[in-house]
């Protein structure tokens, strides 16, 4: 069963398929290695995708991915190389850390001069763009980590592959490196999906960027645990308003589209929420309400996390964004309301303060965990992309780091498992009822 970081099972993603793990490599590799490294990554090396163990011990044929790291012979001439950096999607603590350190270890490791910074996403890949890429160096890059945003700027929405093919061979690039979510990934199978069928030689390297944690395949993706850890304070002041009035409710909304995972582990990590709203379990309204009346007539307080994506049959949404992610409702306001008209009239009055830490958090820079895990991330890139590894992304799995076909990532999507340990924790931290329909 496929983990989260934490190593929880959950759902959403195929349970350990018999192929599809083997990554696509540009050709031989002629060129031996600068990197001083005593110890390279041999080919034949496999990590399990499914560490545990039945009663007939590892089967044969048990599927195994690509471990990652330095190779010794390198597809790319690291002279004659061009390599090119996009960020993509929304905003994430950690995106100018990747975007040094794919920078850095280019230029200091395989001798690389020519790293190009794609601005504002796909959008900036087309012929004729009005944001003309920027040249990367050490120099330039080298306090950006200190930052949140990203140097290159982002947007959402897909552009066409041919143009973008056209724009990456007018600029001589032989690496390009996406670092994005589900969107991002999956422009990036099609970009190398095309510049396959037309013959051109291309590596497309994927980093693995999304607040949410939800990319399959991954035990976590950078700029989760910043997400986490950041979420505890506004967490606190909720709890801290609620419990300065009588009947204080304080309710915070928090990422998380279709996955719950920021909302479920920053509540186990202030372990100050009594409920826990996420996409993965239905609740209703009147659940929510009769449980509300009976945590305040116990405990006067509540303090309430939703993820964004939870609750979505109870508010209005309509269309989708420019990536084709359907608009969410925005469920925040709506408990807020639904919360306050409900304790008015005959039942006891109820003071409901609501945070939405969303764009601060988003906007932020990485915390230390989360900024060694981007280098890590971006230096395996860099190692994958030398040596003409194409159609992948860099993941951390099963406590290694490992190649994984930016196909299986994009298949289906993570998501908390309501029956998995991650959620039980969550029920025994909060003492929430475990069905809320």
């Amino acid at each position: 069963m496929a983990q989260d970081s934490r190593g929880n099972p959950v759902t959403g993603m195929p349970e350990t398929p018999s192929s599809g793990f083997e990554v696509r490599s540009l050709g031989h590799c002629a060129f031996d290695s600068p990197v001083p490294v005593r110890h390279f990554v041999d080919e034949s090396r496999r990590v399990l995708a499914n560490p545990e163990v039945g009663p007939g011990g590892i089967p044969p044929s048990a599927p195994t991915l690509e471990a990652a790291g330095p190779r010794r012979r390198l597809f790319f001439d690291p002279a004659a190389t061009r390599a090119a950096i996009v960020t993509c999607g929304g905003l994430c603590p950690g995106l100018n850390d990747v975007v040094r350190a794919v920078t850095m270890v280019l230029w200091h490791r395989y001798g690389v001069r020519e790293v190009l910074g794609i601005r504002y996403g796909y959008a900036g890949m087309v012929p004729g763009t009005a944001h003309p890429p920027l040249q990367l160096t050490p120099e330039r890059v080298e306090d950006i980590h200190q930052n949140g945003g990203t140097i290159l700027g982002s947007s959402r929405g897909p552009q066409k592959e041919e143009a973008m093919l056209e724009f990456l061979a007018a600029h001589r690039v032989d690496i390009l490196f996406t670092i994005g979510g589900d969107g991002t990934l999956r422009g990036a199978l099609a970009l190398e999906q095309e510049a396959a069928r037309r013959g051109r030689t291309l590596s497309v390297i994927g980093i693995p960027k999304t607040i949410d944690n939800d990319i399959s395949w991954t035990d976590r993706t950078f700029g989760f645990e910043t997400a986490v850890e950041m979420s505890r304070l506004p967490i606190r002041g909720a709890h801290m308003e609620a419990k300065g009035v009588d009947n204080g409710i304080g309710l915070v909304k928090l990422m998380g589209r279709e996955s719950g995972f920021v909302a479920a582990c920053a509540s186990l990590a202030s372990s100050d929420v009594n409920l826990v709203l996420v996409p993965e379990v239905p609740f209703s309204a009147a659940r929510i309400l009769a449980w509300l009346e009976g945590r305040l007539e116990r405990k006067a307080h509540a303090v309430i996390v939703v993820a964004e994506g939870a609750g979505q049959d109870m508010v209005a949404a309509a269309g989708r964004d420019a990536s084709g992610n359907a608009n969410l409702g925005d469920i925040g306001p709506h408990l807020r309301d639904l919360i306050s008209r409900h304790f008015r009239g005959d039942r006891p009055k109820a003071s409901v303060k609501y945070i939405d830490p969303s764009y601060t958090i988003r906007s932020a820079p990485a915390n230390a965990d989360d900024s060694v895990f981007c280098f890590e991330l971006a230096e395996r890139a860099v190692h994958a992309g030398m040596a003409g590894r194409s159609g992948m992304l860099v993941s951390h799995l099963n406590g290694r780091y490992v190649h994984v076909p930016i196909a299986m990532a994009v298949a289906a999507r993570k998501k908390i498992d309501p029956a998995g340990s991650l959620w039980q924790s969550v029920l025994n931290n909060t003492g929430q009822p475990a069905e809320l329909v």
